[in-house]
């Protein structure tokens, strides 16, 4: 695979990346079901053997069960290291009950937890996960000066935010240069495109968007009945756009892809992945996979180019879809 440079770091990441959210298995309260370990090793693995050379994940998936999935892959795996990208800031109880936490003590504390179940000395690219939700600058200031003393210290290379807005870009860029944002990014899901994608490439953050496929929606293996039938512990169950009257014109966005994505041989996934890619402020996607024939299906998508006639045809699917 082709790569690209992140933001202001010497990492060059493949178009598409491994998301290890649903690695992380049931028993959460974000989480996308049960999960076995044994296939997301095997789609780690097939990923990795496709190419990709990075994994993001965080420490609350599977409440640090994603974590140490990654390591007991990346222990079997016997090719070149791929990065490895994980987040702070989302803490669980005994119960795994998430709250956040932006005390220094508390990143600190995170770090070092990463680093044991992730068995890694560094981790290449730390992340806020989320700003605090009252835009509490203090409290910002105070977390992302503590990110930039681990990166001083060597704990991490690089550090990056998710989730953020442009100000809050532009308030932490103050304090220490950004290497990425983490924003959700698809068809159904542009708002960046106003004024964080701006602002990232004036600032020359790299952007690794994630939900592509809109947490599985635009595989093109979603159906009315497999969304109504999602168990409770998976979070999708409780999105909008899995129930109506918004699903059924995502089903026909689908549709739409998947034309496109016959004319080409892929599924209507990969279209909806080239699609993020086609913008050139997106460094990378993240893609996730539950087993190895879920990672065939979909990480080579950065390979596919679509034409501009094909993009208008999407992107006009798009705007039926969002006219809510």
């Amino acid at each position: 695979m082709t790569t690209r440079k992140l933001g202001n770091s010497d990492l060059q990441i493949t178009p598409v990346g491994f998301g290890a959210w649903a690695v992380g298995g049931s028993g959460w309260e974000y989480a996308w079901g049960a999960q076995d370990d044994q296939d997301s090793i095997a789609a780690i693995h097939r990923a990795l053997q496709l190419g990709v050379n990075w994994i993001d994940t965080a420490a609350v998936y599977g409440t640090g069960h994603s974590e140490e999935v990654v390591a007991r892959a990346l222990k079997m795996w016997n090719g070149p290291r791929p990065y490895v990208f994980t987040k702070c800031v989302l803490r669980w109880d005994a119960s795994r009950k998430v709250y956040p936490d932006f005390s220094p003590a508390s990143l600190r504390q995170e770090c070092e937890d990463s680093l044991r179940r992730l068995q890694v000395e560094t981790i290449d690219l730390y992340q806020m996960h989320w700003p605090p939700s009252d835009n509490n600058q203090e409290k910002l200031a105070e977390a992302w000066n503590t990110l930039a003393a681990l990166k001083q210290e060597g704990k991490v290379r690089w550090i990056g935010v998710s989730n953020f807005n442009a100000e809050q870009l532009q308030f932490a860029g103050k304090i220490a240069p950004i290497t990425s944002l983490q924003p959700p990014y698809s068809m159904i899901r542009r708002a960046i495109e106003e004024k964080i994608l701006p602002e990232c490439s004036k600032q020359g953050i790299g952007v690794i968007s994630y939900a592509p496929m809109a947490s599985g929606l635009l595989t093109g293996a979603m159906t009315r009945e497999r969304a109504a039938a999602l168990p409770a512990d998976d979070f999708r169950s409780r999105n909008p756009e899995f129930r109506e009257p918004r699903l059924s014109k995502n089903i026909e966005l689908v549709e739409r892809l998947r034309r496109v994505g016959d004319r080409h041989g892929v599924t209507p996934g990969v279209v909806a992945i080239a699609w993020t890619l086609r913008n050139p402020v997106i460094t990378g996607a993240i893609v996730g996979a539950r087993n190895a024939k879920q990672s065939e299906g979909v990480m080579k998508a950065g390979e596919l180019k679509l034409s501009a006639e094909e993009i208008k045809e999407i992107e006009g699917a798009a705007a039926a879809a969002t006219a809510r």
